[in-house]
């Protein structure tokens, strides 16, 4: 049954600007935490810090999908006007996320010792890792929790109340980091004890907001929410989201341990740029999230005029905040790096690459908005095979200009992965939208 709704700038800003305001917290939590531990003057806590921040995106990116994939199907079945189905998504995410953070817990120790086998770095750098892995790793259940509820509110369309539970979790994080390391001086344990705290605090906000929301309609029975045909879809679906976000992450790690084997100086200062990559990412990831929850509603609804007017606009909308962000980071990179860090051989360091910062948010534009897309569409495996051929492609960029270009070429091996990424699945996003509404329903609207 097609189910027709409109889809404008306004509808797009609706989600994308409360979205962006949650996401612009995270990268402001891990730019206060930089700074705060910058504070100290050591390279190695920073190169700690860097590492540390690597091992957890590892594991909880690596875990995204029970955000991005609750958000997806949550949509799809907004769309199609089932609201047992809706809910009972958000019961199988949070399962899933409770089985996978104790899991992370109990195996923390072999993820450690083979995070710090790969990515390297000095004794000193190693330590300090450790001292903070250990400690932050106690929040994995809450965390993975808080991506279902999270998911599940942007997925309903509430982008408020999402609002609220990230920039929330943030803002604790940030005040507890504040605290425990500045006042309290526990060093790098203390950034990650504040972490642990404010991810149980949004845990327990979350269950009581989705408490109250099921409160006003059916609940799902216990049959439907551990429908095999239901749970193998979300098992497959998780499944290519896993190995896309796990791909994404070893592109990220390999450029910090590659960014390692050149020394501390230069870990430290590919650390600090690699926060104006965050910032880029979660700015643009607002309008990316309205993606994700208007084409998956167009795809639940099967309206081809609502998601295709959702690709266009959020793309538009998208270019436009990239070029901000590249503008703003060309011209206050420099007091950004003064402001992170008193180490005087990491700022000069730091400002010979940042061009290549400053560049990446207009690079990554584009798959940004595709991830969006495909998350919202559940076109999983697509995704995934992308970012392959992407990681492909950065990999043999690397290979041929880290030799020459030093750290340089590594910059622009990064970003050219990034770009690689957005041009695969531009390529095919209308061919799999033929596919998904099939060809009797391309001229049943105006929107296109």
């Amino acid at each position: 049954m097609v189910r027709p709704f409109d889809v404008n700038s306004r509808t797009v800003l609706a989600i994308a600007v409360p979205m962006t305001l949650a996401y612009l917290s995270t990268p402001l939590l891990g730019l206060v935490d930089t700074v705060v531990i910058g504070q100290l003057g050591d390279a190695a806590l920073l190169g700690g810090i860097a590492l540390g921040g690597i091992l957890f995106d590892l594991v909880f990116t690596t875990f995204n999908f029970l955000r991005s994939g609750t958000t997806g199907l949550t949509a799809q079945a907004v769309g199609a006007g089932d609201v047992k189905e809706e809910r009972a998504v958000l019961f199988r995410a949070c399962l899933v996320a409770l089985g996978i953070g104790v899991l992370v817990v109990l195996l923390r120790d072999p993820v450690l010792g083979s995070g710090l086998w790969v990515m390297g770095g000095s004794e000193a750098v190693k330590e300090a890792t450790t001292a903070y892995f250990l400690v932050r790793v106690l929040s994995a259940p809450f965390a993975l929790l808080n991506y279902a509820f999270l998911g599940w509110f942007i997925g309903r369309g509430q982008a408020g109340t999402a609002l609220v539970l990230q920039s929330g979790l943030n803002g604790l994080n940030i005040a507890l980091s504040l605290l425990f390391v500045l006042q309290l001086e526990w060093g790098v344990a203390g950034v990650a004890a504040a972490t642990v705290v404010s991810e149980l605090v949004a845990a327990l906000a979350g269950a009581a907001l989705a408490a109250r929301a099921l409160r006003r309609g059916p609940l799902p029975s216990r049959v439907r929410i551990f429908n095999k045909r239901r749970f193998l879809r979300m098992v497959a679906l998780n499944r290519d989201i896993m190995i896309r976000s796990f791909a994404l992450l070893f592109a990220v790690g390999f450029f910090i341990s590659r960014s390692a084997v050149q020394g501390d100086t230069i870990l430290a200062a590919n650390a600090l740029l690699e926060k104006f990559l965050l910032i880029g990412g979660y700015f643009l990831d607002g309008i990316a999230t309205a993606a994700e929850q208007l084409a998956g509603k167009a795809v639940g609804a099967r309206y081809r005029p609502a998601f295709d007017r959702s690709v266009r606009l959020c793309l538009i909308w998208g270019f436009a905040l990239a070029l901000l962000a590249a503008l703003v980071f060309y011209a206050g990179g420099g007091w950004l790096l003064h402001l992170m860090t008193t180490a005087p051989e990491v700022r000069t360091a730091a400002m010979d690459y940042l061009p290549w910062a400053a560049a990446a948010p207009l690079l990554g534009a584009l798959a940004y908005q595709m991830d969006g897309v495909f998350i919202g569409a559940t076109w999983s495996r697509d995704m995934r095979n992308m970012m392959l051929a992407s990681i492909a492609i950065y990999l043999a960029a690397y290979a041929a200009l880290a030799p020459v270009l030093g750290n340089h070429g590594l910059w622009l091996a990064f970003d050219l992965f990034l770009a690689a990424r957005g041009v695969t699945m531009a390529l095919i996003c209308r061919r799999r939208a033929d596919a998904t509404f099939g060809p009797a329903l391309l001229s049943t609207g105006t929107g296109r």
